[in-house]
């Protein structure tokens, strides 16, 4: 149901309602005129008749007689003259007034008097007096259908008045429906004229504002999704480089472990084997094969050195456990004022390898740290495996971090790490330990690891 029918319904129910209530008074005073008419128009003939009957009747029935034959129909009355025996010697002619009509008979019971009638004892006879309100109520009758075709003009008339000023002042809501409708089916470029009325142009006005904070809104989250997606598509891309960073420190180790390893080891051996020919030939050769032997011991010692920090060869053969204690034992040969404590409990599911490694590579950017950055003396690593996770947790005793201390303002290591961790699901934190040192924390969920790689 429209509005506009809505509020032509609730406009007729009010008109017809007074109207209703209109008729119903007119109605009750129609009732109380006619009895008033009818009850006084009798009592009055009644008098009258009173004093004529007797002056009348004392000069013999037939001179009464010509007395009301004359005297005609008294309005309201019905007049009926009897004799001894109780015969009508003379009734009220017919009303002359509105002749052939009569009010309805529900009509007339409604607004009719209760039946009354008055007797005159006469010597030889008596004279009736009856109430009669048929013509009163004939004339309540066409008054009241006056009423009621008058209230139903009025009806009609301000139910067309009104549906057509309902339908002009709601006009400017069809416009405002049509452009909610297409809001609704996806278009965003539309706008309302200015419409007629205070609320209607308000409502444009607010529709219009509304469609502007929509779709700045709208070209906000269209920038923010693209963002998003070039973000993710960066992690991804990310990833994907230290995948291959990763694979390329690996074919460099072991290259360095095999090919070149072998080859300082050959270098080595070959010197060695030189000193000793030379030993009793030639001093100055004996000598330069011995620096050639020592240079080629510290090349290999060196090199031996570097492989752990390409890739942890141990961890692709031994596992994230292994790897960690070779990690804190090297740690403690180079560091030897350095008190390091390790716990690992990794429970009998090993993490993936993408994230064995990330965890191997945050431990290592935690021990680095706090060494290079933090001069700490005391430090504790911890990897635990908690609610289908592992967690890492490197605590030093160090400087700790500076109040304004942010990942983005220039390291590197930690930045790249922290999108590591995120790459695979996790999440990184790093913060500052009373008195002093820092905490780096890495939680990785497996599930969503183990997808990842």
């Amino acid at each position: 149901m429209t509005l506009r029918l809505k509020i032509n319904l609730m406009v007729s129910v009010l008109t017809l309602l007074f109207a209703a209530a209109l008729v119903a008074q007119e109605f009750d005073d129609e009732r109380k005129s006619v009895r008033e008419e009818v009850v006084a128009a009798n009592r009055v003939a009644a008098q009258l008749l009173n004093r004529m009957v007797w002056e009348y009747s004392s000069q013999g029935p037939q001179r009464l007689l010509s007395y009301l034959r004359g005297m005609g129909r008294v309005r309201s009355n019905e007049i009926t003259l009897f004799d001894a025996a109780g015969n009508a010697l003379y009734r009220s002619p017919p009303p002359s007034y509105k002749t052939g009509r009569d009010a309805p008979a529900w009509f007339e019971r409604l607004v009719s008097p209760p039946p009354s009638a008055q007797a005159i004892a006469l010597p030889d006879g008596m004279l009736e007096i009856r109430a009669n309100a048929g013509r009163a109520a004939l004339d309540a009758w066409d008054q009241f259908v006056v009423l009621v075709g008058a209230s139903l003009v009025l009806l009609l008339v301000s139910n067309a008045t009104v549906f057509w000023l309902v339908g002009r002042a709601v006009r400017p809501l069809a416009r405002i429906v049509d452009a909610l409708n297409t809001l609704e089916a996806g278009r965003f470029d539309v706008t309302l004229p200015p419409l007629r009325g205070t609320e209607a142009a308000a409502i444009g006005v607010a529709f219009n504002r509304m469609m502007g904070v929509l779709k700045h809104n709208i070209e906000t989250e269209h920038r923010a999704a693209l963002a998003e997606r070039q973000l993710d598509e960066n992690r991804k891309l990310t990833h994907w480089i230290d995948g291959r960073l990763e694979q390329e420190r690996r074919s460099i180790a072991r290259e360095l472990h095999d090919e070149l390893g072998q080859s300082v080891t050959a270098i080595r051996s070959m010197a060695l084997s030189i000193a000793q020919r030379t030993a009793t030939v030639d001093a100055e050769s004996r000598a330069a094969a011995n620096v050639i032997a020592d240079e080629s011991s510290r090349l290999y010692d060196a090199m031996h050195g570097l492989i752990p920090r390409l890739t942890p060869l141990v961890l692709d053969k031994l596992g994230l456990e292994e790897a960690l204690r070779d990690l804190v034992d090297r740690t403690r040969r180079s560091q030897p004022g350095v008190q390091i404590e390790l716990r690992v409990e990794i429970g009998e599911s090993p993490p993936p390898a993408d994230t064995a490694l990330t965890l191997y590579r945050a431990a290592q950017e935690g021990i680095t740290n706090a060494l290079r950055h933090g001069q700490a003396t005391v430090l504790s690593v911890r990897l635990d495996a908690v609610d289908n996770g592992m967690l890492l947790e490197v605590v030093d005793d160090g400087r700790g971090l500076a109040q304004d201390w942010s990942v983005d303002d220039g390291h590197h290591g930690l930045r790249w790490l922290a999108e590591r961790v995120e790459a695979i699901g996790g999440r990184f934190a790093l913060d500052p330990v009373e008195p002093h040192g820092v905490r780096l924390v890495v939680r990785v969920p497996l599930h969503e690891a183990a997808e990842v790689a």
